[in-house]
């Protein structure tokens, strides 16, 4: 089995530890000159964790090619491998979240056990209502082709129902407390279905899922503009997601995806409000530069993912909300886990942006009607560089001050490689 040494690691951090410890003193200097607690942004930053999803570890593709890396994860039990992998360096990813039937174990209590020995949990369960597969379509009597829930023909939306219901109960045995229901239903064509009809159908078997929660379960429910419908989609924005929530039940929240929004929709603004209705219940974090790119998170839009740390803090009184936090993106030309990797680190730093800003001078200027001050104080914190303080939070955790030249110096691709093939590829996307 591939893994990272906690040797090498703090073999690593030891090599770096002088100038790590030189650029951590001056920016506590600089902050505490600021009035800002450079130990409570550490301990923030330490407390902060994002699920991986088990379809990221592989290499993704569009359908135009897909380039396989090589050592991916055959198996759910080498998505778990690799997620402690990952958790060994960042001390931020301890959990893994499963898409079924991709990831339909035959043993979930062995496969908990094999998580537990390594330190991993389940995050949200995800369901899969857009691609037939004999398993979740009744062994083929069904198809998802006009959708799901939202299908015209009643034994399709009973199928749907019925697969839903078993990755919960799936749930319960791996642990999790949660289910994400990303539906693909909508419409090619002017005319094909009823917007109407087609929401209903959804809301009621969303109602139906929800009433099959057990105590301590939370329903997500994500939204998503366009693709694979292309004129309608029946969630297709934070509208039409805190509608299905309310009419789901008090126990079902929207996840919002960054990816799955209309170019430069305020995504911040989306988070403020579904927070402030109470119905915000997660991200899946990724970035994009024209649709659903699932591009690493921060890659393209870092200030936007400051601004959305932003609004979190605003709804948490200055303390992250606890939500389901996940990664979500497709890996097409990076190895997957440098990737994560990378994405992990710009959450942390968003965050340490957004936990270095004067919020009560934010506010003073917000009411001053004075928008050059409060300009003035959110950049402060943008622009100051955060990154020492997440390097410590991540060697309190025992994980890595570099990530990716950590898991390099590892060789765990090379490991990978050697244990399950070059041409091993991940199940799933």
């Amino acid at each position: 089995m591939p893994r990272i040494d906690a040797d090498l690691v703090a073999e690593e951090n030891h090599r770096r530890r002088v100038h790590h410890g030189r650029d951590l003193d001056h920016l506590v200097g600089s902050l505490a000159a600021r009035g800002v607690d450079a130990e409570g942004v550490i301990a923030a930053l330490a407390e902060f964790e994002v699920a991986v999803p088990s379809w990221a570890l592989g290499t993704g593709g569009t359908r135009f090619g897909r380039f396989p890396i090589g050592g991916e994860p055959r198996t759910t039990e080498e998505k778990i491998d690799d997620t402690a992998a990952l958790h060994a360096l960042t001390a931020a990813n301890p959990r893994v979240s499963l898409h079924v039937p991709w990831d339909l174990p035959p043993d979930p209590a062995a496969l908990r056990d094999y998580a537990e020995e390594r330190g991993i949990g389940f995050d949200a369960m995800n369901s899969n209502t857009f691609q037939d597969d004999p398993r979740t379509t009744r062994g083929g009597e069904v198809s998802w082709k006009f959708g799901s829930l939202a299908n015209a023909d009643p034994k399709v939306r009973e199928a749907a129902v019925e697969h839903n219901l078993a990755v919960v109960d799936l749930g319960v045995e791996l642990g999790s407390s949660a289910l994400t229901v990303w539906l693909a239903d909508g419409t090619n064509h002017p005319g094909q279905a009823s917007f109407r009809r087609q929401f209903e159908r959804v809301a009621e078997g969303l109602r139906r899922i929800h009433d099959h929660l057990p105590d301590g379960w939370t329903l997500l429910v994500e939204h998503k503009p366009y693709e694979p419908a292309f004129y309608s989609s029946v969630n297709t924005d934070w509208g039409s997601s805190l509608l299905l929530a309310q009419e789901a039940g008090p126990r079902t929240r929207c996840i919002v995806d960054l990816g799955h929004h209309l170019p430069n929709t305020n995504i911040e603004q989306v988070v403020s409000r579904l927070a402030m209705v109470g119905r915000l219940g997660g991200f899946h974090f990724n970035d994009s530069k024209y649709g659903d790119d699932d591009l690493t998170t921060g890659s393209i839009k870092p200030f936007q993912l400051f601004l959305i740390m932003m609004e979190l803090l605003e709804a948490g009184d200055g303390v992250l909300p606890e939500l389901a936090y996940m990664i979500d993106q497709s890996h097409n030309l990076k190895d997957p886990l440098e990737d994560l990797l990378q994405s992990t680190e710009a959450l942390q730093l968003a965050l340490a942006q957004a936990l270095v800003v004067d919020r009560a001078a934010l506010i003073e200027a917000q009411e001053a009607n004075d928008p050059a001050r409060a300009a003035e104080v959110l950049m402060d914190g943008f622009r100051t560089d955060v990154r020492p303080l997440v390097a410590e939070a991540r060697r309190r955790g025992g994980g890595a001050l570099e990530l990716v030249a950590t898991y390099r110096a590892a060789g765990y691709r090379a490991q990978a490689i050697a244990e399950r093939g070059r041409d091993a590829q991940a199940t799933g996307l």
